[in-house]
């Protein structure tokens, strides 16, 4: 079954440090762009960073630039989120997602991506 697993969140205090994976099974993630989207209830997804296939682009959202880095094993099939410094408004459930019409480029809009996985909780204390 092809499907996307995260892992990694959970409860943090501010300033703190988080380092989320997304884990791919079942198909050739290794060739697909992959993504992190955020939400909270009430609220819409937020974009938070995204890596090109073959790991040579990346994209972040101005609110966590120098604070987050997405990065990708793609032997491993896994794609995660380094998240440092992290400030209560980093609060949401992460999710991964995978588009797999792009290989070298990337796409900030959720939109665009065809699978995603179930999500896990970040939750940052003040």
């Amino acid at each position: 079954q092809v499907q996307l697993v995260e892992s990694g969140g959970g409860l943090v205090q501010a300033g703190g440090s988080l380092r989320l994976s997304c884990a791919a099974s079942g198909l050739h993630a290794n060739i697909y762009s992959m993504t992190w989207f955020r939400q909270v209830s009430g609220k819409e997804r937020e974009f938070v960073a995204a890596i090109s296939g073959n790991g040579a682009t990346m994209s972040y959202a101005d609110s966590v630039k120098g604070r987050f880095t997405i990065s990708r094993d793609n032997a491993k099939m896994t794609a995660s989120l380094q998240m440092d410094s992290l400030k209560p408004e980093d609060t949401a459930v992460y999710r991964c997602g995978r588009d797999r019409t792009r290989f070298s480029t990337i796409s900030e809009d959720a939109s665009d991506y065809d699978l995603w996985g179930q999500g896990t909780q970040v939750t940052v204390s003040a």
